[in-house]
């Protein structure tokens, strides 16, 4: 059994504990015997255990899971194809587009889009902000990665919208009644909380087509560690698999975003954390470990955030940080990082 594996089982055992623990604690205590009772259909000793499981704890935690391996996997994609190890989910700006356009919803249309008979408020039209955002930012990198031949370039020109994206919610906020600020600051805060269980079949079934659309990129991804030349050598189309990775970070992102607000780190550190793990670049390994590193890490910083007692919700962007922020500053002045990377 090779490492890569060793690894993954011993990740599995860590996902599955911190899953229970997401759904044993929090603001209110239920015992392990009936979380399970009411997991195997049957009803709690009170019936708000039933409701608190089915509407919020579980749903939060395959939210949790989900989000955590697909920000990951964007990330090392990113990082290998660009060949920058501070590449993530928001380098290209569609983090960036997704707060745009929950901003237009929220500060400029007032929470509510409507067109003739057709109308969305609330979460909906949040959700539909964020999503059209990232998805428009998405088709102008695309149209940039037609024009441009350097992953260097793409790179800082997806920076750059990312800059203008960012000054143009600078400016909705300027303009913006407090009410609407204080939404979206609310919702830029980050919750792995905003998918509910009747939303869980299609978030998941978007999500996982993704990671599995990540899966088919291994052997490019390879590739492109020994340099375009050379992968172009071993007959790899680069702007082919450029573009693909471009629409599967876009639509993870986009996906993560829209359900729970611009997640910070977990995109940038988690593949770090999982390099340095393993000790290889080859992703065969590499990725489906970066995945399941993604959702435990994803996993425990929701674990973190529901404080248990009434001591309320941290929230989430502000606890991504305290796991990635070391990694990230171990990377930089740590004198094997490139090496590791490369």
């Amino acid at each position: 059994m090779n490492k890569g594996w060793k690894y993954g089982i011993g990740l599995g055992m860590v996902i599955v504990l911190l899953f229970m623990a997401n759904l044993l604690i929090g603001s209110v205590p239920i015992p392990v015997s009936d979380v399970f009772s009411i997991l195997m259909g049957h009803e709690g000793e009170k019936a708000s255990w039933s409701f608190i499981v089915w509407e919020s704890r579980l749903p939060q935690a395959l939210t949790a899971l989900l989000c955590g391996g697909a920000l990951a996997v964007c990330g090392l994609m990113l990082q290998t194809a660009f060949k920058n190890p501070l590449a993530g989910p928001s380098i290209l700006g569609i983090n960036s587009g997704a707060s745009l356009g929950v901003a237009f919803v929220m500060l400029f249309f007032g929470g509510s889009i409507s067109a003739g008979t057709f109308s969305l408020s609330g979460f909906f039209s949040v959700l539909a902000g964020a999503f059209v955002g990232a998805m428009l930012i998405m088709g102008l990198i695309l149209f940039f990665s037609t024009l441009l031949k350097s992953n260097v370039m793409l790179l800082i020109t997806g920076i750059m919208i990312g800059y203008i994206a960012s000054s143009a919610i600078a400016l909705l906020n300027f303009f913006a009644t407090a009410e609407g600020v204080q939404s979206y600051m609310v919702w830029g805060l980050g919750n792995f909380g905003g998918v509910s269980l009747q939303q869980m079949p299609a978030f998941a079934l978007v999500t996982v087509a993704g990671l599995f659309g990540s899966l088919l990129l291994i052997k490019p991804l390879n590739a492109l560690l020994l340099g375009e030349r050379y992968a172009e050598n071993l007959g790899i189309n680069i702007r082919y698999v450029r573009n693909w990775l471009l629409v599967i970070t876009g639509l993870l992102t986009a996906i993560t975003t829209a359900f729970c607000g611009p997640v910070a780190f977990i995109g940038l550190a988690v593949p770090h954390i999982a390099r340095m793990v393993l000790r290889t670049a080859n992703h065969n390994s590499l990725l489906p470990v970066t995945i399941l590193s993604g959702g435990a890490v994803a996993l425990l910083c929701n674990l973190i955030c529901v404080l248990p007692g009434e001591a309320g919700i941290i929230p989430l962007n502000a606890v991504t940080p305290i796991i990635g922020a070391p990694v990230i500053i171990y990377v930089i002045v740590s004198q094997r990082g490139p090496q590791r990377f490369n």
